[in-house]
């Protein structure tokens, strides 16, 4: 993951790009249709693991993948839990905490882990993808990030620069030049800034207090250091919000020419995390507002020649995101989209959940019983799930409609021994009442999400969900 500065490549001729179809925003429908429902970064979702798969379970995964005989790359999560300060809007598993000797404490055990897991996949094959998420990731000093990655690279053999996908979650509030630089020489090649809104009332209204002009530094650091992609993370629905507010914060977000923009809707769910109950209801936007501002960020950002890649994300036509959907290969994940369809995610920290073969394997949310299990010489295995022929063929439909919004009838019944029509009696008699409200199109062979759907395309995953029906209490953010 070293970055040698030797060959200078020149690049190709740009490959001309069709115009890209844009979504149709229906205020109406999506007042209608919208509710609560999961974001689906994996099928079955998180509130359906069980404390009844731990460590061995995971071990047994790991074995079968050793057996499978199948060449498949691996992709790294790495958990960084702390912040200096907390942001009221945030719904993260994070500590906040000034004692720097926690962070310290907390990179030893990581260690530990990151070679327990690197032993269990010793001679396999290298790693492809790494995201360093949190909390904030540059918590860290630039010397702990240097050691950090350095047993990274003892542990796993990760493939060159130009052919990974190594991103790392920032908060420029916390970052000067010289560590973007440094950043980008440790192995670092996409960055994601944390931004959420521009206009100071707003970010004094979630105490996120960061100047436009520090942002606008990081970016252009980046550029200068040579990163291959830049994403900013955009909220809609935030305390004292406005139509007028929202449009400036497009504006300079366009200007600052992203090549990544995700697009969240705020899910003020303060009975789930505490922080939320900092922010004053009566600041936020009611319900037509947030549509309207939804609208007119879509707007913007498609007249700034942006593509909707899907649920809450947009990227640059050439971006690597909009050409693996537009070639098929684009895959969601608990970060998000990637480009990464079949790797096995590894997941190291508090928290964090590996996909490994047909499991979920998420370790515990506390620091106490994570050096706990360590300490023991197992890994913090805290729940997980064994995924079943059923899971894993809706999991595979919601994929495609997420990912590509079309699904191959007679691709699932060649991977999967069902007769989809038979199978799917319920769920497709569900979708025709989609189909009515102009949202998707079926036939025989095909289900198609139509450009008025894509926005509503958590609605449509959700009739493939077979255990909605067993979930009780608002557990799930709204779907628009």
């Amino acid at each position: 993951m070293h970055v040698e500065a030797s060959t200078v490549l020149v690049p190709a001729a740009p490959v001309p790009i069709a115009p890209y179809p844009t979504v149709e925003f229906d205020a109406g429908l999506l007042g209608r249709l919208g509710k609560s429902g999961p974001r689906y970064t994996s099928y079955p979702t998180a509130d359906r693991f069980s404390e009844a798969f731990g460590y061995r379970d995971y071990l047994h995964a790991v074995a079968g993948v050793r057996t499978r005989g199948t060449k498949r790359p691996l992709s790294l999560y790495l958990h960084i839990p702390f912040c200096e300060s907390i942001c009221y809007y945030c719904g993260c598993n994070k500590i906040v905490t000034r004692r720097r000797d926690k962070a310290a404490t907390y990179l030893a055990y990581l260690k530990r882990e990151i070679e327990m897991q690197g032993l269990l996949f010793a001679g396999m094959n290298e790693v492809e993808q790494l995201h360093f998420g949190g909390g904030t990731p540059t918590y860290l000093s630039d010397e702990q990030m240097g050691e950090l990655m350095a047993h990274l690279r003892r542990s796993f053999r990760f493939a060159p620069d130009e052919a990974g996908e190594y991103a790392i979650e920032i908060d420029p509030r916390t970052v000067s030049d010289e560590r973007v630089h440094s950043l980008r020489r440790q192995g670092f090649n996409r960055l994601s800034l944390g931004v959420q809104d521009f206009d100071p009332e707003v970010q004094q209204a979630v105490n996120r207090v960061q100047p436009e002009q520090e942002t606008r530094a990081v970016i252009a650091a980046a550029r200068g250091a040579g990163f291959r992609s830049i994403s900013i993370d955009l909220i809609y629905g935030l305390p004292k919000q406005t139509m007028q507010t929202m449009a400036r914060t497009m504006d300079k977000v366009v200007a600052a020419d992203p090549d990544r923009i995700s697009l969240y809707h705020y899910a003020h769910m303060p009975h789930l995390f505490k922080p939320q109950r900092r922010i004053n209801a009566a600041d936020m936007p009611d319900s037509d507002t947030k549509l309207a501002m939804l609208q007119l960020c879509i707007e913007r950002l498609t007249a700034a020649g942006y593509v909707y890649i899907g649920m809450d994300h947009f990227a640059k036509p050439g971006d690597d995101l909009a050409v693996a959907q537009r070639q098929g290969r684009l895959h969601r994940n608990f970060q998000g989209y990637s480009t990464h369809a079949e790797a096995d995610l590894i997941s190291c920290g508090v928290s964090a959940i590996s996909a490994v073969g047909a499991t979920y394997s998420q370790n515990v949310k506390s620091l106490d019983d994570y050096y706990e299990l360590l300490d023991q010489n197992e890994l913090p295995v805290g729940r997980g799930i064994r995924l079943s022929m059923d899971d894993l063929l809706r999991r595979a439909i919601i994929q495609k409609l997420m990912c590509q919004f079309e699904l191959s009838v007679a691709a699932i019944e060649q991977a999967f021994p069902v007769q989809f029509e038979a199978y799917f009696a319920n769920e497709l008699a569900q979708l025709r009442q989609f189909e009515r409200d102009g949202l998707v199109h079926l036939t025989p062979e095909w289900i198609s999400v139509t450009m008025k759907g894509r926005l509503l395309v958590r609605n449509l995953c959700m009739v493939f969900d077979r255990y909605l029906t067993e979930r009780t209490g608002p557990r799930h953010s709204p779907t628009i």
